[in-house]
């Protein structure tokens, strides 16, 4: 199932060239390209390696939007990883699994007044459409089924625990609150359930 494996440099805080495997793979019945990212070959180790499933965001992860916390949650992450490494399953499935042209239909009903969850309602879509099913497909295919997830996100634990993957310990990421992003963060804890510290 893993396709080609090549060895890219990354840029991890103020540290450039750290090496980092990029992963694609082939056999996945949704043929989205998604890709997995290994510091310091986690999966080659003996230790339980520590594992992020991070969703696709165009706005948050590349042009760095206020609308979210995607961006910052996965800056943490590579700077954590990149020091003591781990796995990030990066998948492509923008606006929890709306699409990102549908994602920008949602973004303007919020700025109608509408929170994240009622948007991608009112647009016929369900709370979170994405499938973390093919996330553990590719955890199996590097000969992971233990991992130590990274994740504020109920939905991701318990849609990996059913599809075979053991938890052995969820590790938060920081609550990141700026401006334009509050409202947001609090609906996601109120209605998605996700595990934030605003203290």
């Amino acid at each position: 199932m893993v396709n080609v494996r090549a060895r890219v440099p990354f840029k991890v805080g103020l540290k450039s060239n750290i090496p980092a495997d990029l992963l694609s793979f082939n056999g996945l019945e949704s043929g989205k390209e998604h890709v997995a990212v290994i510091f310091r070959d986690a999966d080659k180790q003996a230790e339980v390696p520590l594992v992020r499933m991070h969703s696709e965001c165009l706005t948050g992860d590349v042009f760095h939007s206020s609308r979210c916390d995607c961006g910052e949650q996965l800056d943490e992450t590579i700077e954590k990883m990149g020091e003591i490494g781990g796995v990030i399953l990066y998948l492509r499935q923008e606006g929890r699994g709306i699409g990102l042209y549908n994602k920008i239909d949602a973004y303007e009903l919020q700025s109608q007044g509408m929170n994240t969850y009622e948007a991608n309602n009112h647009l016929g879509f369900g709370d979170d459409l994405r499938d973390f099913n093919e996330a553990a497909l590719m955890l199996k295919a590097l000969g992971i089924n233990e991992i130590r997830l990274i994740t504020n996100n109920p939905k991701k634990i318990d849609d990996l625990e059913s599809c075979g993957i053991k938890i052995v310990e969820v590790v938060g990421t920081k609550t990141h609150v700026k401006d334009g992003n509050e409202s947001y963060l609090k609906t996601k804890a109120s209605h998605g359930k996700h595990r934030f510290n605003f203290d």
